[in-house]
């Protein structure tokens, strides 16, 4: 067979529908072509896609499926929200709404069900579940403590400075809203359990599984990124979670405090600490172990130093 003819730059790297190649003139001829690789019907592509945007991949699959979007996990990554499973790299998830024609692709998990307009939104270009719709989603998926560690995120308020937006995703009543939308749909009673321990003002997955554990301890549920604030007015760090009353500021050391500029940081603000006269319990990875009960001990012996006492 011959050398293919070179396609269209914009069709180049990328997975694409017939249908775009047909208006960027490739000729049927082309299309057959043994260098493209079906993925499945009217999608091709030229090369590996592993290593392109979500978005990219995803794209074609959205063309071809009129009235669908991405959703579930899929959703998840394309709205980076924090997710414990990982979805494989050539399957996509797409929500269709019910009472239209029944899909079966290669590369897509298709979800027929109940789809208002309000619950899509765009990331990119591509039609995707919006975030408080991919909570709801993720429900029959996801652990009640994994949801409860994406709907914080979906309900925190973002640093501007950092992440370029000031909003949060959504709020507390928009994923009520969902649940109240869509009686009877499966992972509903997890979904329900989980929005009673959504907190606004977590800024991970990490600190909100350390805020359950303490919860969970029977300890007094923590303040969420607070600045310590001195009798004079002077506004100080914030702590991850606090104790204001107790003057206890709880930290949890992520990978990144390994790093040499990161450990000057943290001796710094230890030695803030010690100047205000507040105790600073730093929590890791391994007291994250076995439910991070450790986390949680860790936390109780500074609060009953502080005066604390458990009631019975």
């Amino acid at each position: 067979m011959k050398t293919a003819r070179p396609l269209p730059e914009d069709l180049q790297g990328r997975p694409f529908t017939v249908a775009a190649a047909e208006r960027a003139g490739v000729s049927p001829k082309r299309l057959r072509h043994r260098s493209l690789t079906r993925l499945g019907k009217s999608i091709r592509v030229q090369g590996p896609t592993a290593m392109l945007p979500l978005t990219v991949r995803v794209q074609p699959f959205i063309e071809v499926n009129e009235r669908c979007a991405a959703s579930h996990l899929t959703a998840a990554e394309l709205l980076s929200l924090p997710r414990v499973r990982k979805q494989t790299a050539d399957m996509h998830h797409i929500i269709r709404p019910e009472g239209e024609a029944h899909l079966n692709r290669p590369h897509v998990v298709v979800h027929r069900m109940k789809l208002y307009e309000d619950e899509v939104t765009t990331k990119d270009g591509v039609p995707v579940t919006t975030p408080e719709r991919t909570w709801l989603d993720m429900a029959e998926l996801l652990s009640v403590d994994d949801l409860v560690a994406m709907g914080d995120s979906c309900v925190r308020v973002p640093r501007a400075a950092l992440e370029g937006r000031g909003m949060p995703l959504c709020s507390l009543a928009d994923l009520q809203l969902m649940i109240d939308r869509h009686k009877g749909k499966r992972g509903l009673r997890r979904a329900k359990e989980a929005i009673k321990l959504i907190r606004v003002g977590s800024d991970s997955p990490q600190e909100t599984l350390l805020r359950l554990a303490i919860v969970r301890a029977g300890l007094p549920e923590p303040e969420l990124n607070v600045p310590i604030i001195t009798e004079d007015g002077t506004r100080h760090h914030e702590p991850d979670l606090s104790y204001r009353k107790y003057r206890i500021g709880i930290e949890y050391e992520g990978e990144h405090h390994g790093e040499e500029g990161q450990i000057v940081r943290d001796i710094a603000r230890s030695e803030r600490y010690l100047a205000l006269g507040w105790t600073e319990v730093r929590i890791s990875k391994r007291h994250m172990v076995n439910d991070a009960k450790p986390a949680a001990a860790k936390v109780q012996v500074a609060l009953v130093q502080a005066g604390w006492r458990l009631r019975r």
